[in-house]
This record gives C-alpha cells, sequence and structure tokens, in this order.
C-alpha cells in the first residue's frame, strides 16, 4: 500500500473494479460495460497495482474476490456515488431530452401506475418513452444487467447492490361474478371451488408467491393464464372464482365484484425496487418520485376504505336480491 496513488484512480477504474465484483467473471463485466476482455483485464491489472493485491483469483469457470476486494466494495461504491452526484446536483429539467426506461412489471401494475404517469408527463412537455417486460418472479440479475431500469412488484429480488421501497400493500381477496353465484364462505367451500390461476414462466403461481396457504390442500385449478388481464375474461359469467389483490378491482379485474377471503391471510406489499448505481441519476429520481406519488393517490388508505365500502354495498345488494 505504500506505493498506492490516489491520482491513478478514476471513475472507469473503480465501475469496472465494482462490475467484476458483482460479476465474478471478466467475460460477463465486459459484455455488460460494453468493452473488450482484454481492456477490463487491463483495467484490473492497474488497479491490483494501485491497491497492492491480486483482488481476484480463479475459481472454477469465473474468479473469486480476495479479503481486499471484498473490504473495498463499500468504499469504492460510496467513491462512484460522490462522483455522480456532482453531475447530479446540477439543476434538472425532465423536457431538456427524452427519458426512457425499461421496466418489469405485471400487468396489473402496469395498467394501473403508468398511463397516468405517461399522460402527466406528455401534459408537462416531458419526452417520456417507456417500455415494458413481464416482471413475473423478478431475478437480480435483470437490474444488475442493466436489461431494466425499474422493478414494480410484490417479490423483489434480494442482492448487495438492489434497493427497495414499499409502494403500497394490498389484501388478497376472492374475484367472483355476483350474477352469477355467491363467494365461497369457509375454508373448506373455497378448497374445492372451482378456480383460475396466474402462473409465472417458472411455474409458480401468484397466489403461491405472495401467500403461505398451502396450495396442494386445494382443488386443482380449472384454469391458468399467464397475465392477469386474462382472468375477468373467463370469471365474467361463470362460476369460477380468482384469488388476487383487492387493488386488482383499478385494473383488470374491475368488471368483477369481490368478497374477502373465508380464511386469514396477510397483507401483500408491492415494492419498487432498482439498482444502486441508479440512486443519484436525476431522471431516475424524477421517475421514482412520479410513480410513488401515482401509486399514492390511486392506491392510498382513503382508496382502500373507499374501495372496501363499494364492496361492502355490492354485496349486500346481491344477497338482498338473491333473498328477494
Amino acid at each position: 500500500m505504500k506505493n498506492f496513488d490516489h491520482k491513478d484512480l478514476d471513475w472507469h477504474l473503480l465501475n469496472t473494479f465494482v462490475v467484476v465484483l458483482q460479476e465474478a467473471n471478466v467475460s460477463r463485466a465486459a459484455d455488460r460495460l460494453n468493452l473488450t476482455q482484454s481492456t477490463v483485464s487491463h483495467s484490473l491489472n492497474k488497479l491490483r497495482k494501485i491497491f497492492g493485491d491480486p483482488l481476484f483469483v480463479r475459481s472454477g469457470r469465473g474468479i473469486m474476490p480476495t479479503e481486499r476486494a471484498r473490504s473495498l466494495r463499500e468504499p469504492v461504491m460510496d467513491v462512484i456515488d460522490s462522483m455522480k452526484r456532482l453531475s447530479d446536483d446540477r439543476a434538472f429539467d425532465p423536457r431538456d431530452q427524452p427519458l426512457r426506461f425499461n421496466i418489469a412489471a405485471n400487468d396489473l401494475t402496469r395498467d394501473v401506475l403508468f398511463p397516468g404517469i405517461l399522460n402527466d408527463a406528455n401534459q408537462s412537455g416531458v419526452d417520456l418513452h417507456l417500455k415494458f417486460m413481464p416482471s413475473g418472479v423478478p431475478s437480480a440479475a435483470l437490474l444488475n444487467d442493466a436489461r431494466c431500469n425499474l422493478m414494480v412488484t410484490p417479490v423483489p429480488p434480494e442482492g448487495p447492490e438492489i434497493i427497495q421501497l414499499k409502494l403500497f400493500e394490498g389484501e388478497m381477496v376472492c374475484f367472483f361474478d355476483a350474477e352469477v353465484r355467491s363467494p365461497p364462505t369457509n375454508w373448506e367451500e373455497y378448497r374445492v371451488d372451482k378456480r383460475i390461476e396466474v402462473r409465472f414462466a417458472d411455474g409458480r403461481s401468484s397466489f403461491n408467491v405472495v401467500t403461505d396457504v398451502e396450495s396442494s390442500e386445494m382443488v386443482e385449478p380449472v384454469v391458468s393464464v399467464s397475465n392477469f388481464g386474462a382472468i375477468a375474461r373467463f370469471v365474467k359469467g361463470s362460476d369460477l372464482i380468482a384469488t388476487e389483490l383487492n387493488y386488482m378491482s383499478l385494473g383488470p379485474l374491475r368488471e368483477l365484484d369481490q368478497a374477502p377471503l373465508p380464511f386469514a391471510c396477510k397483507p401483500v406489499p408491492v415494492f419498487l425496487v432498482w439498482h444502486r448505481r441508479d440512486s443519484t441519476d436525476p431522471a431516475h429520481l424524477w421517475m421514482r418520485e412520479r410513480i410513488v406519488l401515482k401509486a399514492k393517490s390511486l392506491l392510498g388508505r382513503s382508496f382502500q376504505k373507499a374501495l372496501s365500502e363499494q364492496n361492502r354495498l355490492r354485496r349486500a345488494g346481491w344477497f338482498r336480491s338473491l333473498a328477494g
């Protein structure tokens, strides 16, 4: 360390170090940085001389960080964040240039939150471009590899560079068509009822992902679909039920009636998730603020209270018509 000279360090070297540390593979790090492997290897050799440590050693098909490299992670990230803040503290006007975001979200959160955000941006003169990908049960790799800038999901991935913020909390409820049937009133009725489910690419259903209810105790679903938007078409006019979050009545399940589940089920939080490297980016911060504000306006406590009262009246009206 006696030969260490801070003047030999620059942002590109430090960023290369962080990406190699995250990927544990020079080839993947080079792809992510849009550099050649030889350029990344040259940067690592320079870093080794600066820090007086091998930093990374071979392990199978990849590399492992040394103890010195692991201890450098937080200080280096702090330096990178400080460097970014030097430019990020400048005055930011979202109308100065087009803003583009890749967002991982299911069709529910996409349709509920983002049309309003896009309309508000356009009316304010902001050239906002949104590209969506299905989230399913998202992995940290989507953010680590910069395949998306943001996630909106009830199952946020974990990782040392992953940051999450709870947007809102929902309740699992039973959706059904009140013109055809009543909702199940106890666990035994629910367990054997005819259900439709959303099943993700990894084989898990939305119900399994967000609840601790043992699905093996229930009969097999009649229908499995790949997105929430398909549920209403199957349930409307049928005796099927769907178990999903109550705020879906703002989006794809607005045509259906809903009732509380006939058993205890924990509330389900929904998170906004991003990578640490984007935390201080002014455009990214602007977009996160828009999402948080829209979530509060649509899905705050006032909405939950109004929705509960609306559903109580709808159920009461349905029961009265049934009795008559």
